[in-house]
């Protein structure tokens, strides 16, 4: 299967194929609104308002399995993240990344790019790079800020 074989599920509860978002480049990324790292927001606002226009997308799935960090409703997460980072760019309805509950899309991200020791997720803000061809070029630890990942999205635009 490919990336864009995969379906999400949006905030309000509809499906969402990812086949609407062949041909764009992506950086997909597991969040939390109370997460040290939660300050990413804005360079990931930052970049998405910087490419956009030019077919880069950013996914945003929340997800609470690492220390309750993005403990409220899908709304609440929604708001929190318009009202104190004014993002735009597509959050998703929140996930689980790890273990048997794991939504599909993860499943499929982790095997394309195993972190250093393994393919799970160690923490929020763990980002992916698919190219235009849904290809996934990068896995980047919540360390690496969106502003590292600049040029490389860049290029592949």
């Amino acid at each position: 299967m490919s990336y864009y074989d995969y379906e999400v599920t949006a905030q309000d509860g509809s499906t969402v194929s990812l086949k609407d978002y062949e041909g764009k480049v992506l950086l997909i990324v597991n969040t939390a609104t109370g997460c040290g790292f939660t300050p990413q927001y804005d360079d990931l606002e930052r970049i998405y308002a910087a490419y956009r226009d030019k077919g880069f997308e950013v996914l945003d799935f929340p997800c609470n399995q690492f220390a309750n960090q993005a403990p409220g409703t899908d709304e609440e997460i929604q708001h929190f993240c318009k009202a104190r980072y004014n993002v735009t760019f597509k959050t998703f309805k929140k996930i689980k990344v790890n273990g048997p509950d794991a939504d599909p899309i993860y499943k499929w991200l982790k095997e394309q790019k195993k972190g250093k020791l393994n393919s799970n997720i160690k923490w929020n803000f763990t980002k992916f790079l698919l190219d235009r061809e849904g290809n996934v070029v990068a896995r980047y630890a919540p360390t690496e800020t969106p502003e590292k990942i600049d040029a490389k999205v860049a290029a592949l635009l």
